[in-house]
């Protein structure tokens, strides 16, 4: 077998991994959304299962984008490399160099533009302070993100306690959201005294914390994205010459 039969099996095999992931993901998302019932019932029959883990249920939107892209992302690396399809092999260099452009890009604006970064994360808070106020506990799908992120960073708000006063979910229960304080009722008083931080400085700890392992999961990424754009560029190429 010579270098352009092992490149083939090897894109095959990669790739066929991850159209199955990306199949098992967008499966797991698609039940999530349409037959929660019956996955939080499961999820609650596991021994030993934290709580937390019910919160699973209000990740199915973003379960199901993952998993679509790597399905389309994997067949088209699959099918590209067996069927010898300079198309295929293409659209996949290019969608993968389009999330390389964007990862770098990202990473550029962030260390160069970081006081522009920050303004922006900033007036962005502001829009989630404005929706946190208005829709908390009165939109299912914000009220369970919330309770997600809340639950998950051991925080409260977006910067503080102090995002839920005067909000639709205050006004209406008389309280504050259980996550605010460390013991109940949880009422203003009580949330001022807990010292919970915000999910915003609780997320920027968090990665601080660990920005070695970050950087990294995405150095790793990044090589495996180059990898597979040398990889089917290779095959793209010498497809091409066995054509002409």
């Amino acid at each position: 077998m010579g270098c352009f039969g092992f490149l083939k099996i090897m894109m095959f095999l990669f790739n066929g991994i991850i159209c199955l992931a990306g199949a098992a993901i967008l499966g797991v998302g698609i039940w999530v959304k349409v037959d929660s019932g019956s996955v939080l019932s499961l999820l609650q029959n596991i021994q030993g299962a934290p709580g937390e883990l019910g919160q699973v249920l209000n990740v199915g939107y973003l379960l199901i984008a993952v998993g679509a892209v790597l399905l389309i992302l994997g067949f088209l690396g699959c099918c590209g490399a067996i069927k010898e399809s300079r198309c295929m092999l293409l659209l996949f260099f290019i969608i993968i160099l389009i999330v390389f452009i964007a990862e770098v890009a990202g990473a550029i604006v962030l260390l160069v533009f970081k006081p522009l970064t920050e303004n922006l994360i900033k007036q962005l808070g502001n829009e989630v302070v404005k929706s946190l106020k208005n829709d908390y506990g009165k939109n299912k799908d914000v009220t369970g993100l919330w309770n997600t992120t809340m639950t998950t960073l051991k925080c409260c708000g977006f910067n503080n306690y102090t995002d839920f006063t005067n909000s639709y979910f205050v006004n209406d229960t008389k309280s504050y959201p259980v996550q605010c304080c460390y013991k109940v009722p949880c009422i203003e008083i009580t949330a001022f005294n807990s010292t919970i931080p915000g999910c915003f400085p609780a997320l920027k700890k968090l990665v601080d914390d660990n920005a070695v392992i970050i950087i990294a999961v995405a150095l790793g990424i990044a090589a495996l994205e180059l990898a597979a754009m040398i990889v089917s560029m290779i095959l793209y190429c010498r497809i091409g010459s066995k054509v002409g």
